[in-house]
């Protein structure tokens, strides 16, 4: 058995919303939705400001026992298949600031159910300084002007991207991911252009010399192999190779993981890489997990079990296909898929 998650990247149809298939997903698991703000980063027109840090609406789907369904969320990258110029849907807004600490204040006290008008309040309490509007935008300005945070009207159609954030699941992957892509394909939501599936695994197995070795290797030198063989969306945005002088200190003998991490801690490692090692690491906060981002988009549960199985044998897991130990065994993820049909 496996403990994996998943991260599946969709478009909702013209005139529907992510909000759409989290009640649809709701409805089908007797749960309910719940509304949160999802945090995350946009390229900036303004000078002298790089990229702005955003709350976007996120809706979490719990069943009826309180326990996690999925998250729907934004995903900046996907965009050529939305109409820039539409206007925005009513009561869609996201709130934006260029300092993530103030964003991380912001999303403390703000209430995600509140609309454009009433959202920024409790930040406004807590600076004693007004909201004003300018042209339909709410601003919070501290005592000596500076900006600390914007509430504007979400983009043109930015509410149809809709990624699918799974919780980890042991065993019967492709089951629980056709529970939750059924209803997106019966709603008639798509596979973006810029599409990509990400599994996210515990990234305990791998602060170990060896195995660690074997991915930075693996990831590095059969990098181009891998994707063809995954058939890596190229017009995925956010992959990259892993840092050089990681792939080099990789090489050495390490006499435990301990020394091993302090030095490939500080090797620039980042998250917009084919596999994403931050959090193996330690260098940035999140899940605990290993996160694989070559996967192509798919709205397909079977098609993701396929090129799931597959990174199983590349990544060596113990029980897996081509690990040691008899394939097809109940621990493997060919054992899994099988109880799914």
């Amino acid at each position: 058995m496996v403990r994996a998650g998943f991260e599946v990247e969709l478009l909702a149809p013209a005139g529907a919303s992510r909000l759409d298939l989290a009640q649809e997903i709701a409805s089908r698991a007797r749960g309910s939705v719940r509304r949160r703000f999802h945090v995350d980063t946009e390229a900036s027109a303004t000078p002298g400001v790089a990229a702005f840090w955003h709350l976007t609406p996120a809706f979490d789907v719990v069943d009826a026992a309180g326990a996690p369904v999925c998250s729907l969320v934004d995903d900046t990258t996907i965009v050529a298949d939305l109409d820039a110029g539409a206007p925005p849907r009513p009561g869609w807004y996201r709130v934006l600031s260029d300092d993530p600490r103030l964003l991380r204040l912001v999303e403390r006290h703000a209430d995600p159910a509140e609309g454009i008008g009433s959202v920024l309040d409790p930040v406004a309490e807590l600076f004693g300084a007004p909201v004003r509007e300018v042209r339909g935008v709410r601003r919070l300005d501290d005592g000596a002007g500076a900006t600390i945070a914007m509430a504007a009207p979400l983009p043109g159609e930015r509410e149809r991207p809709c990624e699918v954030v799974t919780p980890p699941w042991e065993r019967d992957h492709v089951r629980h991911l056709e529970e939750l892509l059924a209803p997106a394909r019966d709603l008639g939501f798509t596979v973006p252009a810029e599409a990509a599936v990400h599994v996210n695994l515990d990234a305990g197995p791998f602060r170990d010399v060896a195995r660690f070795r074997h991915v930075v290797s693996t990831f590095a030198g059969r990098r181009e192999e891998l994707r063809e063989r995954f058939g890596t969306n190229p017009r995925c945005t956010r992959l990259g190779p892993l840092p050089a002088d990681l792939v080099e200190l990789v090489r050495a003998d390490w006499p435990d993981w301990a020394s091993l991490r302090a030095v490939a801690a500080r090797t620039g490692v980042t998250k917009f890489s084919d596999v994403n090692l931050t959090r193996v690491l330690g260098v940035r906060p999140g899940p605990d997990v290993l996160e694989v981002r070559i996967l192509p988009g798919s709205i397909d549960g079977e098609a993701i079990g396929r090129g799931f199985d597959q990174l199983l044998e590349v990544l060596e897991l113990p029980g897996s296909p081509g690990s040691p130990g008899p394939a097809g065994s109940p621990g493997s993820s060919a054992g899994t898929r099988r109880s799914t049909r």
